[in-house]
């Protein structure tokens, strides 16, 4: 018994230890992931596949992993790029195709109501919004957000996964920028081609002809009525 006595102040100082222990030192949370809200979230396959391809996503990762810089992304769902025209996507090169998914990340961190004053045009990750290649407009009404680029009009239609260093959206149309997919200027239409230009007559030609043709049929009307009088003057003689 004695034993046992000696035993329990042991065993309850190992179960202190180790719920102390528990409490100063939680395991730590992984690392933002991009991949895998999207794919928490589900109906983002295509939209994954694009980031992956790209190596869009690492640097996503990476970003969030190693700065403080936040980041604001629109993701279009998987019917979204079902509803684009047939080879809209093949239609780019690769380098215009990571434009693309660069259009959908704002280098800034936005809440729902961080957008009610936003300054439009908003930067993205694709370039310079204030020469009118990749302009993205925001305006808000109550809490919804609509989302235009000059070629789609969209609205925000989720919150997928917001923390203090990332905000993922969902919308239902994929954001097509008009360095990309603006209309285009009609060609120049070819100049007229100038009126056939008639073919002079040969006037010179027709000149020479035309006297000498008269001159002809004069003599041989002369020499007609000449002969026709002497035949009369005979028959009376």
């Amino acid at each position: 018994m004695a034993k046992l006595f000696n035993f329990l102040p042991l065993l309850f100082l190992n179960i202190f230890i180790q719920t102390i222990s528990a409490q100063v030192a939680p395991a730590p949370a992984g690392p933002t992931n991009i991949t895998q809200v999207l794919e928490k979230a589900g109906q983002f396959t295509t939209f994954i596949k694009l980031l992956k391809a790209s190596q869009i996503a690492d640097r996503i990762n990476s970003q969030l992993n190693n700065s403080n810089q936040g980041l604001t992304v629109f993701a279009p769902t998987d019917n979204a790029f079902s509803s684009l025209k047939a080879g809209t996507l093949n239609s780019i090169n690769s380098q215009d195709q990571m434009q693309l998914i660069q259009f959908h990340i704002l280098p800034t961190l936005y809440t729902i109501s961080q957008f009610q004053t936003a300054s439009n045009p908003l930067h993205t990750q694709a370039g310079n919004s204030d020469d009118g290649e990749y302009p993205l407009n925001v305006t808000t009404s109550g809490n919804q957000v609509n989302v235009t680029t000059g070629v789609v009009d969209t609205t925000v239609s989720n919150t997928i996964y917001s923390d203090n260093q990332l905000a993922v959206y969902q919308v239902d149309k994929v954001l097509l920028p008009m360095k990309l997919f603006g209309a285009t200027a009609p060609a120049a239409s070819p100049a007229e081609a100038p009126a056939p230009t008639k073919p002079e007559k040969n006037v010179r030609a027709g000149a020479a002809d035309s006297p000498s043709g008269s001159s002809d049929t004069s003599a041989d009307a002369s020499s007609a009525v000449s002969l026709k009088r002497h035949t009369v003057e005979a028959s009376l003689g």
